[in-house]
């Protein structure tokens, strides 16, 4: 259970040692934190100096003048945030006491504001006791990867270390840690290699959302924790996503917050079609009423006008209103990987400014290394742009870190479009044809593989799937798809003269 205590405009989560103003954390020290949770504990009571330093330094022995330091801290975050300088009073020779707003404390479990993830110890099945050590560590990393998803609430690693020698209750482990989500997995060193096996369970009914095994040689032990724990990462935060949009498909409708009503939009979004990013608007219109600097709620939004624009007539209105959330997204999202992603593809694609999309790309992935949407939406911007290696490259290192993800269907469009430009148009079809099958519904997977058929004499085939583009968007011309996008002019010419004996309309 976490405990929250609530003053004045301020909330400080006590087990976290983070104090927010609203919903902004506000820097402060891990003493300053000690002392102000006392304060807070015992509102309107004298505490003295010596509770106070065993609370900041238990076990030191220091001077004085050090809690005077903290408590002066303290008072000036409180006094530049909201004024509260004198909540903090002075008692003379004894001590200080809170005299602030009223103080609400708040016990509930960690994970109920927003999805939550405990990593349990993972289990050395090699037989030998000095393996600990490489599973251990194994957990180390996917903690700090996971944490450094905005929207994901995770465990700290102590808490979850007590469930190492324990025969496993999924229930009651998630009751206890307060979570939604558990991961859990092994590792087995045979020789010179090691197989790790991870699976990411639902607490309340034990429901499996995703497992994978790995099997690694054996060589730099430090690169091999990192690679799995990067691997496992890039893979589970798709999963969480897709878990999470299934949860509030099952909420009433009337108990929908703007968290909510952006997930509950997330599949249209997703999907790249006018018909559908209409919806999704409409569900994002709502969350903005309840909070206008919700980041990814842009970031969704300027996806969203990026199809209109894209796939509903080249429309200046749209390409501008993909532009303008894409910039609040990156104004509200410092520390959302993926609200900076789609925000640099709106500002890459409709914008046609590639270092601005570029930075905040480099933005997300110092974030979150292991954010496949980022290489993923990144690869489509070097592919257009006729940079054909380098979206390979980005292309491939995607599916590898999320090789199920939502937009796994971008990413072969990334190694069409790359392979294609280098005349490998053998690849460049089984590329496409990956497109259509991660994504069924999207007109451009289909274009794709007409073209490249097309090239490869099949025309028939390549006709067929001409057809198919235009069931799916009727106003298409590749014309207008190449000059949306910006692409680069030998791409473009060679993709028309394929598409050209599709019966595809320029």
């Amino acid at each position: 259970m976490a405990k929250i205590l609530r003053f004045g405009p301020f909330r400080l989560d006590a087990d976290a040692a983070i104090l927010f103003r609203g919903a902004e954390p506000i820097a402060l020290g891990q003493r300053a934190v000690a002392l102000l949770r006392l304060l807070l504990e015992r509102a309107g009571a004298p505490v003295s100096k010596d509770a106070l330093i065993e609370a900041a330094w238990p076990g030191l022995a220091i001077e004085e003048s050090n809690l005077t330091v903290q408590v002066a801290a303290l008072r000036k975050v409180l006094e530049e945030a909201s004024g509260g300088a004198a909540w903090i009073e002075t008692l003379p020779r004894r001590g200080y006491r809170y005299v602030g707003p009223a103080v609400a404390a708040d016990d509930r479990p960690a994970g109920a504001d927003k999805p939550s993830v405990a990593v349990l110890p993972f289990v050395n099945l090699s037989g030998d006791p000095e393996q600990d050590y490489l599973a251990d560590g194994m957990v180390e990393d996917i903690v700090a990867g996971l944490s450094r998803i905005k929207w994901l609430f995770v465990v700290a690693r102590a808490s979850s270390l007590t469930y190492k020698e324990r025969d496993l209750d999924l229930a009651r482990a998630g009751r206890e840690l307060g979570v939604r989500y558990l991961l859990r997995g092994s590792l087995r060193r045979d020789g010179k290699r090691v197989r790790v096996s991870a699976q990411m369970l639902e607490a309340q009914t034990g429901g499996h959302l995703w497992a994978e095994r790995y099997d690694r040689p054996f060589d730099d032990i430090f690169a091999l924790q990192d690679e799995i724990a990067l691997s496992v990462v890039g893979e589970i935060e798709p999963s969480l996503r897709r878990a999470e949009v299934e949860r509030v498909k099952r909420k009433r409708p009337d108990n929908l917050d703007a968290y909510d009503l952006v997930l509950k939009s997330q599949p249209d979004v997703y999907s790249g079609m006018p018909e559908r990013v209409a919806k999704a608007l409409l569900l994002l219109e709502q969350a903005f009423a309840l909070d206008p600097t919700y980041a990814l709620a842009h970031a969704f939004a300027a996806m969203c006008h990026h199809c209109l624009f894209l796939r509903a007539g080249l429309s200046e209105k749209s390409r501008a209103a993909s532009l303008q959330h894409a910039q609040a997204a990156i104004l509200h999202g410092q520390d959302d990987a993926l609200a900076l992603t789609f925000a640099g593809f709106s500002i890459g694609m409709d914008g046609h400014d590639h270092a601005a999309a570029f930075a905040a790309f480099d933005a997300a992935l110092a974030v979150s290394p292991s954010s496949a949407v980022t290489y993923i939406l990144g690869s489509v911007i070097l592919a257009w742009a006729g940079e054909a290696e380098r979206a390979v490259q980005w292309g491939e290192r995607s599916l590898r870190l999320s090789p199920f993800d939502p937009w796994a269907f971008a990413a072969y469009h990334a190694l069409m479009l790359g392979r294609f430009h280098r005349e490998r148009y053998e690849e460049a079809a089984n590329a496409a044809y990956k497109a259509v099958l991660s994504n069924p519904g999207h007109s451009i997977s289909y274009m794709m593989l007409s073209a490249a058929l097309a090239k490869l004499g099949r025309l028939e085939e390549a006709k067929a799937a001409a057809v198919r583009v235009l069931e799916l968007q009727p106003g298409f011309r590749y014309g207008r798809q190449c000059s949306g996008v910006g692409c680069a002019p030998s791409l473009a010419s060679s993709l028309g003269k394929a598409l050209r004996e599709t019966g595809l309309p320029e």
